[in-house]
């Protein structure tokens, strides 16, 4: 969203070009951008293919020990969350569950149901 401000500032300091150029301009700014974002998606989809998916573990930024602790857990403890309970879900089954209790996790036996 453009503000009014914004607008009257460029145009009182920019003169009008031809329509004619304004398109061809877009245009080559529009193949660019494809471009680049193709490019982008092939890099990332490689980096997965490569196992570099998990960066910060691939660059050593993150422990062996992070990267173990499971992605409920993490962000309840990133979060502040001393209390909870997570559901690990599946496509449509209930994977696991467990409770965060006091910032400590209390794992249950893993339970496989076809909820």
């Amino acid at each position: 969203m453009i503000y009014k401000w914004w607008h009257a500032f460029v145009r009182k300091r920019t003169k009008p070009i031809p329509e004619d150029k304004a398109i061809l301009w877009k245009r080559r700014l529009s193949f660019a951008y494809a471009l680049f974002a193709w490019n982008a998606f092939g890099l990332v989809v490689y980096s997965a293919y490569k196992g570099k998916a998990d960066w910060a573990h691939y660059y050593g930024i993150k422990s062996d020990e992070e990267k173990s602790i499971p992605p409920g857990y993490a962000w309840a403890n990133t979060l502040g969350i001393k209390n909870a309970k997570v559901y690990r879900i599946s496509g449509f089954k209930k994977v696991d569950e467990y409770d965060i209790v006091d910032g400590e996790m209390v794992t249950k036996d893993k339970v496989e149901t076809n909820t």
